[in-house]
């Protein structure tokens, strides 16, 4: 849900279903596939195999097939391994840095290292857990595993955010999220220089079709993004941009500046490597911090804003 600047889009790296891909040999399959698979793909019982054919998760060149089907030389067979949801979060005293706090909704400046919610590698030590310790009676708000979680930061992306506790409150920051009528803006330490100082960024942002881990500008199958964006500083080799985001889509930020030959510094999946290591010392992470969140109150109708201090990480590449 890094930005991922998505309002309940999973996490790409966490709870992502995943895919496996096996070449049949030349010899073919000789006799049923959910024994050739159960044979080649130790990970997997039969039993396990035949669940997921029944469910339409194993395919033979992009067709779906039955337990009982062969394949030919050549060809790719394709498991679609569905994500393994995580045990029920627990409250666990992990210190939270407060803006802002009612009784409707709780406003964080959340660290960068810090995951949102629970998923496969992160089942504890997430912002969830801390907010099941901080706010009482917050289970199961948003759901089991949200706990009043509405939109979210990447791991890796720092500052500002929104959690609610109750169910009038999420109603209410889903219609806020959902029309727009929440102020994001964020700053980002980029390579290079855009080519204008002020531009609009926008087109479609969906699964990139050549990797799945990854979110990319597509042509179909993606939903509509727009990134406003303002140069603020100019250094030797990368640039400080002001982003202003009128929709939440995952990786949106990320994929955006990539997109215009300007990946933010540290990205591990859209960034330039060779160019982080000519940096002055090496970015831990991306440098990507949300710097403003402001809205009205959904419950009590009051106008707030809120501006989370740049980590010390991300001021150390200001030079």
């Amino acid at each position: 849900m890094d930005h991922c600047e998505s309002e309940f889009e999973i996490d790409l790296q966490g709870m992502d279903e995943r895919e496996l891909r096996l070449q049949v040999p030349l010899s073919g399959i000789q006799g049923r596939l959910d024994a050739w698979l159960a044979t080649h793909c130790e990970e997997f019982s039969r039993t396990r195999i035949q669940r997921l054919i029944k469910e339409g998760r194993i395919t033979i060149a992009g067709r779906v097939v039955k337990a009982s089907a062969t394949a030919e030389a050549g060809d790719v067979v394709t498991i679609v391994i569905p994500a393994l949801l995580p045990a029920i979060p627990q409250p666990e005293d992990i210190p939270l840095d407060v803006l802002y706090e009612d009784s409707d909704c709780i406003v964080l400046n959340k660290p960068p290292g810090l995951v949102v919610h629970p998923a496969p590698g992160h089942a504890s030590g997430t912002l969830v857990n801390a907010l099941l310790f901080h706010c009482k009676n917050l289970a199961g708000v948003g759901g089991v595993l949200r706990a009043g979680i509405v939109h979210r930061l990447d791991k890796d992306t720092s500052g500002v955010m929104v959690a609610v506790k109750n169910d009038v409150a999420m109603a209410g920051f889903v219609k806020l999220f959902q029309s727009g009528g929440i102020r994001k803006e964020y700053l980002a330490i980029v390579h290079g220089r855009p080519l204008k100082d002020v531009g609009t960024l926008g087109g479609l942002i969906g699964r990139d079709p050549a990797n799945r881990k990854k979110m990319a500008i597509v042509q179909v199958n993606g939903k509509d993004a727009l990134t406003h964006y303002k140069v603020e500083k100019l250094m030797e080799s990368t640039t400080l941009v002001h982003c202003q985001i009128e929709t939440g889509r995952t990786h949106q930020i990320r994929v955006h500046m990539k997109s215009i030959g300007c990946p933010i510094i540290g990205d591990s999946i859209y960034g330039q490597r060779s160019a982080d290591k000519k940096l002055p010392h090496w970015p831990g992470r991306q440098m990507l911090h949300a710097r403003l969140l402001a809205f009205k109150h959904p419950v009590s109708n009051i106008e707030l804003s809120f501006e989370a201090p740049l980590p010390e990480d991300f001021k150390s590449f200001l030079v």
